[in-house]
C-alpha cells in the first residue's frame, strides 16, 4: 500500500501548549476505502479535551477533528456507495469489530469488541496498543472505510454542515431513542454547540421545548432557534416552579456540573440524559430524587453509522443547520482559547483551504 505525507495540525505531547502545524502520513485506499479532500472540519468541544490529554488516554501526536466534510478524489476497486466527485462526511468513528451484538445490530457506537469502535482520531476508544493512532480531520485529506463515510443531501450548506456529524448526531440519537415526538415535554440544558442543536431538532421532532441556560444573553438565541420557553438556572423559584415538568431531559454541559439540579425537573418516570460530559458529576447523584418519582437518569454517546445519515436527511428535510463561525486553520489556538472562556457563539468550523494554500 502506497503511503504518503499530508499536512496537519495537531499536538505534540502531553505539555500543551496549542497546537502547531505538522506532517502526518495517510494511506492510499484499499478496496473497500474512499480517499477523501477535506474542505470543512468543525471544532467540538472534546477536541481540546482530548489534545489537553484531560480524559488521560491521549496518544500523541493528536491530530483532532470528527466533524469532517469533504469530496470524494479517490474510490477503492470494491466501493460501490460512493464516486469521485461526492460531497460526504466522516464523523466520530471510522470502523468497529463488526461482529459483537452492538455492531450486528447496526450500533455500531456501542461496540463491544475489545476496543470498541475506532474514533477518527485517538486510535481505539479502549486503547490497548498505544503504538496504534488515528488522525482526523484537522488535516487536508483522511482515508475511510465506504461502510463509515456518509452521505451528505444536497439540500445542506456544506460549510456550516459538519457539526451534524458529531453536535446533531450527539442530540439526535438519544431525542430518538426515547420516543421524542409530538406531546413530549423537553427541556434541553446548555444552549451551546450541542444544546443549539438539540432545541432545533427537539422542536421538529414535534416537542414542546425548553431551553435551560445560566446565560441570559442567550435567551433571544434560544427562542430564535424554536425553544417555546428559556429557563434560567441560576434563578432559584424558577427553577422551583418547573419541578415535574419534563418527560425529557436533555443534558449537554460539558463540564462538571450539579446533575441533581435537574433531577427534579423531570416527571414521573422522565428521563435525564447527558451527553456533553464524559466524566463524574460535580456532587453525587442523590438517589432519593430519583427513586421517588421512578425517574431514570442516562447516558448516550454519539450515534450509529445509520443513524447519522438519517439525522442529515432529517437536517435537510427541516432545513437545520448549525450555527457557524468559519475560521482558518491558523486561527486554530485562539479558537480554542476562546471555547475554554465559553466566549465561543455556537460551533467554529475550519475552512480547510487555509491549510492548503500553503503546500
Amino acid at each position: 500500500m502506497t503511503a504518503f505525507k499530508t499536512k496537519a495540525y495537531g499536538a505534540s505531547n502531553s505539555i500543551f501548549n496549542g497546537l502547531s502545524e505538522m506532517e502526518i502520513e495517510r494511506q492510499a485506499p484499499k478496496a473497500d476505502e474512499v480517499h477523501i479532500d477535506i474542505l470543512y472540519c468543525g471544532v467540538c468541544h472534546s477536541d481540546l479535551h482530548q489534545v489537553k490529554n484531560d480524559w488521560h488516554n491521549t496518544i500523541y501526536p493528536c491530530v483532532p477533528g470528527h466533524e469532517i466534510v469533504g469530496r470524494v478524489i479517490e474510490a477503492g476497486s470494491a466501493v460501490t456507495k460512493f464516486r469521485v466527485g461526492d460531497i460526504v462526511g466522516v464523523g466520530c468513528m471510522i470502523d468497529s469489530c463488526g461482529t459483537c451484538p452492538s455492531c450486528r445490530e447496526k450500533e455500531e457506537n456501542y461496540c463491544e469488541g475489545p476496543v470498541s469502535w475506532t474514533a477518527t482520531y485517538n486510535g481505539y476508544m479502549k486503547p490497548q496498543n498505544k503504538d496504534f493512532n488515528t488522525f482526523g480531520g484537522y488535516s487536508t485529506n483522511i482515508t475511510v472505510k465506504e461502510s463509515f463515510v456518509l452521505r451528505i443531501p444536497d439540500a445542506l450548506d456544506i460549510k456550516a454542515a459538519a457539526p451534524i456529524l458529531c453536535a446533531g448526531i450527539t442530540t439526535y440519537s438519544p431525542l430518538k431513542h426515547w420516543n421524542v415526538g409530538p406531546g413530549s415535554s423537553v427541556a434541553v440544558v446548555g444552549i451551546g454547540g450541542l444544546g443549539h442543536m438539540g432545541v432545533q431538532l427537539a422542536r421538529a421532532l414535534g416537542a414542546t421545548v425548553t431551553a435551560i441556560t445560566r446565560d441570559k444573553e442567550k435567551q433571544a438565541d434560544a427562542e430564535r432557534l424554536g425553544a417555546h420557553e428559556v429557563l434560567i438556572s441560576s434563578d432559584s423559584a424558577a427553577m422551583k416552579a418547573h419541578e415535574l415538568k419534563y418527560d425529557f431531559i436533555l443534558i449537554t454541559i460539558p463540564d462538571a456540573f450539579e446533575v441533581n439540579d435537574y433531577v427534579t425537573l423531570a416527571k414521573r418516570d422522565g428521563v435525564i440524559t447527558t451527553v456533553g460530559l464524559l466524566g463524574p458529576y460535580k456532587a453525587p447523584l442523590n438517589n432519593q430524587e430519583v427513586a421517588m418519582h421512578r425517574r431514570s437518569v442516562a447516558g448516550s454517546i454519539i450515534g450509529s453509522i445509520a443513524e447519522t445519515q438519517e439525522v442529515l436527511e432529517f437536517c435537510a428535510q427541516h432545513n437545520i443547520l448549525p450555527e457557524v463561525e468559519m475560521i482558518e486553520m491558523q486561527d486554530i489556538n485562539k479558537a480554542f482559547d476562546k471555547m475554554m472562556d465559553e466566549e465561543v457563539r455556537f460551533r467554529y468550523v475550519i475552512d480547510m483551504a487555509s491549510l492548503k494554500e500553503k503546500e
